[in-house]
């Protein structure tokens, strides 16, 4: 798994606050934006992430119901919508990006984990909170 990969799972996951996750997405560079926007719409498709969490995932972000990517994660098919999401250029709609792929996933993989590894498994990225390296230092 890739530097990339854990931090996005660490903030989705909780395990670092989502101030930091907005400093560290707002410093990338706008292709590195681009790149962790796409990381995070297919690591929502795995978790296979569903409606209800668009909608829930909309309301832990704070956005408003009527912000860009809460429209277009509303309508349609959720994998469809969320690629959209991902792929929204204007840096303000981007930050709104980041916040809800953020909480959509820990949504999903949240539901994923307690039905399908409670018992233990061997993704990376579930045994994140038990690594001693990290991927960005605490802040």
């Amino acid at each position: 798994m890739n530097g990339r990969a854990v931090i996005l799972n660490e903030f989705a996951q909780g395990l670092r606050p989502l101030t930091q996750g907005l400093e560290w997405f707002e410093s990338l560079a706008d292709e590195e934006q681009s790149v962790a926007l796409r990381d995070l719409c297919q690591f929502c498709v795995q978790a296979r992430a569903t409606s209800d969490d668009a909608l829930e995932g909309i309301r832990r972000s704070g956005l408003r119901p009527t912000h860009t990517p809460s429209v277009l994660v509303m309508r349609g098919r959720i994998d469809e919508q969320l690629g959209k999401v991902a792929s929204l250029t204007p840096q303000h709609e981007r930050i709104k990006a980041f916040r809800l792929l953020i909480q959509v996933l820990s949504l999903a993989d949240a539901r994923r984990r307690a039905r399908f590894c409670v018992d233990g498994c061997r993704h990376e990225w579930h045994q994140l909170a038990q690594s001693p390296e990290r991927g960005i230092p605490a802040g």
